[in-house]
């Protein structure tokens, strides 16, 4: 088991246990325990399904005994009226977990979804489509997860595994040049093996950067595709690049054609639409 598995099980532990409290009191109520039966997921729109293993976790997690028959797998940009799969088990345990199953699958096909949007857009150029930190707090690995599904890259899980030297950073350590030579002395002081990524606010940035040297990718933070295009003619190779701040649907081809390696797109992960579905019984 990974630590990303650890973390969608912790996940769906609090999931569950905010959800179902004390019991579920409505089917407790009215549906017999041993009851079995089936449901079915149906889509309602279009939408690149995502999270399909994830709902299995779910299912196994409040009952072990549940069987599932995929019919679509993750990634399949589904129909409405397209049925995804069926669930079979008791009644009890399909209805507890309904609404986490849909809640999960629902925003993960929305990420995807639209992140599949983004990538299309920069077909025919060399840029790449990455994810942010600008996710639901708790649910980051799944939101990186559908980006993934979706054919965008991730970006840093977190603050661990990557070197970003951000504008804060690079002003409370005073200036580029300060914050690059401090992060590799860092490195080589702590024995880790860290990519470090610095942001410009400027081509002025950009050049102090390529003399500097020392890092793996370049951040062109807010540049207008003018500069941007200027930025990247004049690393010319020598680092990776990557365009960030504000990007949409409008623009990001426009920055995609400036040759940069990467664009990072916070709205795919924190301006997303759900897509709809239902889980109902099969008859």
């Amino acid at each position: 088991m990974t630590p990303y598995d650890q973390l969608i099980d912790r996940l769906i532990d609090l999931a569950i246990a905010e959800d179902l409290g004390d019991g579920d009191h409505s089917s407790l109520s009215c549906v017999p325990y041993d009851a079995v039966g089936a449901v079915q997921l149906m889509m309602k729109q279009e939408g690149v399904i995502a999270g399909l293993r994830v709902a299995e976790r779910i299912y196994k997690r409040i009952d072990g005994s549940i069987s599932i028959n995929f019919l679509k797998s993750d990634g399949e940009l589904l129909q409405p009226g397209d049925i995804a799969f069926r669930a079979y088990g008791r009644v009890h345990a399909l209805l507890q977990a309904e609404r986490i199953v849909l809640n999960v699958l629902q925003r993960m096909s929305g990420v995807a979804t639209q992140t599949r949007e983004y990538v299309k857009l920069c077909e025919g150029t060399k840029a790449k489509v990455l994810d942010t930190r600008k996710t639901t707090p708790g649910m980051r690995v799944l939101d990186k997860m559908a980006v993934a599904i979706g054919g965008g890259l991730n970006h840093r899980m977190g603050l661990f595994d990557m070197i970003m030297l951000k504008d804060n950073h690079i002003d409370f350590a005073g200036g580029i040049e300060q914050a690059i030579r401090m992060a590799n002395e860092y490195l080589a002081k702590t024995g880790r093996n860290l990519d470090i990524e610095v942001e410009t606010r400027s081509l002025n940035d950009v050049e102090t950067v390529l003399r500097v040297g020392g890092v793996r990718r370049i951040m062109l933070d807010n540049f207008t595709v003018s500069d941007t295009r200027k930025a990247v003619e004049m690393v010319d190779g020598r680092f990776e690049t990557e365009s960030s701040g504000g990007i949409n649907l409008s623009t990001i081809r426009d920055y995609a054609l400036c040759g940069v390696d990467y664009i990072s797109v916070g709205a795919i992960t924190h301006q997303i639409k759900s897509i709809d579905m239902n889980l109902k019984k099969v008859e």
